[in-house]
């Protein structure tokens, strides 16, 4: 029995014109139910993987569309309990929602990312993007697009802070999770941006990524693409807004 509301429809691309999930300062009911598991959970997952990080994400307890908003709450979790909550999310009153910004190159190709081959989702490809945290929020409220430049900093080196962003949101949401994204079109063509985050990756001592992925096309598509993203990619090459 879910516990908890969720309420839209799923894979089917929404249009969204505001998104007012609120961070609630109480814990998840999920990590209250399932401190043990999570603890020991974690001790395989660190013995599998000793570069997991156990800081700070966020879980969804509430999630709805009403009049084109995403309305919802959330709490903050260890990532720990976020890992134990990817293996048994069927039931279990939480949902994920993280967000993409559709990076557009000058010539319309998008440019995504390959992760590290020492982080959870090694060698999928998707945006460069990352779980809500609480620094992503403000007056309680999440700020969307301050997560995801932020994670497209962190993970590629490049700035969108001054980058042309679509008109709305949209939402994509499915069994996995629901994905919040925008597009976010810069000037210079996929090449240069793709040398740029490599040369970036090159510097970093430990990078997220293993490099950027240039999609030129809707059947242009890379091994590893985590699933979500095809409908992402096709909707762009549509000319959807």
């Amino acid at each position: 029995m879910t516990l908890l509301r969720f309420d839209l429809p799923r894979n089917v691309i929404l249009p969204v014109d505001a998104v007012a999930v609120r961070l609630d300062p109480g814990p998840h009911p999920f990590a209250l139910s399932n401190a043990a598991a999570i603890a020991e959970n974690w001790r395989r997952e660190i013995a599998a993987n000793p570069a997991l990080f156990d800081g700070a994400v966020v879980l969804l307890s509430e999630l709805a569309y009403r009049d084109g908003r995403l309305v919802g709450r959330c709490h903050a979790v260890n990532y720990s309990t976020f890992m134990l909550w990817r293996k048994r999310r069927e039931n279990s009153g939480a949902e994920h929602a993280y967000a993409h910004a559709v990076l557009v190159a000058g010539d319309n190709a998008l440019v995504a990312i390959r992760m590290g081959p020492h982080t959870v989702n090694a060698g999928r490809v998707y945006f460069a993007a990352g779980s809500f945290e609480p620094i992503d929020f403000r007056d309680g409220l999440a700020d969307v697009d301050f997560n995801m430049i932020r994670e497209v900093r962190e993970e590629t080196g490049l700035d969108l802070t001054a980058a042309e962003r679509g008109q709305r949101y949209h939402a994509l949401s499915m069994a996995s999770g629901t994905v919040i994204f925008r597009r976010y079109r810069v000037a210079e063509p996929a090449d240069e941006l793709a040398r740029r985050v490599s040369a970036f990756v090159a510097a970093e001592t430990e990078p997220e990524i293993e490099g950027p992925v240039i999609i030129r096309n809707a059947a242009d598509l890379p091994d590893g693409l985590m699933p979500h993203m095809k409908p992402l990619v096709e909707w762009h090459f549509a000319g959807r807004e």
